[in-house]
């Protein structure tokens, strides 16, 4: 094969496609975090502890233009966000895995009840005439 067909067969597995759609929707699922953390979040949380903004809270080390700042803020709302899609995907992860178990235990319900072998059957009946005797 050459390497374009290698490639199309790669690219249109269902997996890659399914994993590319995860990405997409995982991008702007991350936006509309960083918007409710940002936006939402943040201002309470800063009016909760006395109107600080947490964005612009900032440790300088150093004097002029060699000094290193450190945005400890910025580290806070981002830790924030980790947080929240991290509960997100956790409560999607459990809830496809009980969605899933629950189909698995339909499926072992209406699944016929495996036939016994002939061994079993034999002895069955050896069972049985053991018993009328």
């Amino acid at each position: 094969m050459s390497f374009i067909q290698d490639f199309k067969a790669f690219a249109l597995k269902g997996n890659v496609m399914d994993m590319a759609v995860g990405v997409i929707i995982g991008g702007a699922f991350g936006k509309i975090v960083s918007s409710l953390v940002d936006d939402v979040l943040m201002p309470l949380i800063g009016m909760a502890t006395g109107n600080v903004d947490f964005s612009s809270l900032a440790f300088q080390i150093g004097e002029g233009e060699g000094a290193a700042v450190l945005k400890y803020g910025a580290f806070i709302q981002n830790v924030v966000d980790f947080l929240i899609i991290a509960l997100c995907i956790f409560f999607m992860v459990k809830g496809i895995a009980a969605l899933s178990r629950k189909k698995e235990e339909e499926e072992a319900a209406e699944a016929p009840a495996p036939e016994p072998s002939a061994e079993e059957k034999l002895l069955t009946e050896i069972r049985d005439l053991l018993k009328k005797q």
